[in-house]
């Protein structure tokens, strides 16, 4: 048995976040420097290590097992998603919660139909990647946490945006 498919996965969603980093820091920093603020940072460090703990797991876990390649399917479309998402929000994507005062909130793509569905892919990303390995203990473990760090994430931004909406 080959670890290669397992390898290029996780390479793949570990090259993703690695690159979406500076992304996320330049638009945060632009948007500062433009008058926004950063809401309810306490739970950013808990967000982080979530993720990393979640990456880790799967580079430990994952390489050396078969992937399921139906949820392989799903995880494709799940990043096709995050890609839509990522798009639509162009240069107000940040991984922190930045609100300018006075902008609209962005109302194009699938926030035209969802409030958050940047985190309905994360909690697929979350989900699905372990899943494919056949890694259900991770996905619900990850899953857990990560629904506990959202409902802080969640309500924080809800707050804050709630003002924006017209």
């Amino acid at each position: 048995m080959t670890i290669w498919p397992g390898v290029a996965v996780l390479a793949f969603v570990t090259m993703q976040r690695l690159i979406e980093l500076p992304v996320a820091r330049r638009n945060t920093a632009r948007l500062l420097a433009a008058g926004a603020h950063e809401v309810a940072p306490g739970h950013y460090p808990l967000l982080v290590a979530l993720h990393v703990a979640w990456l880790a797991s799967l580079w430990w876990l994952a390489p050396a097992r078969p992937i399921h390649l139906v949820l392989l399917g799903l995880f494709v479309l799940v990043e096709a998603m995050r890609v839509w998402v990522l798009q639509s929000l162009g240069d107000r994507w940040t991984t922190r919660i930045i609100v300018v005062p006075g902008e609209q909130l962005v109302a194009r793509g699938p926030y035209k139909y969802l409030d958050h569905p940047n985190y309905l892919v994360v909690i697929a990303e979350i989900a699905v990647l372990p899943m494919m390995f056949g890694l259900w203990q991770v996905a619900l473990l990850f899953s857990l946490l990560n629904a506990a760090v959202l409902t802080i994430r969640i309500r924080a931004e809800n707050h804050a945006l709630e003002r924006l909406r017209p």
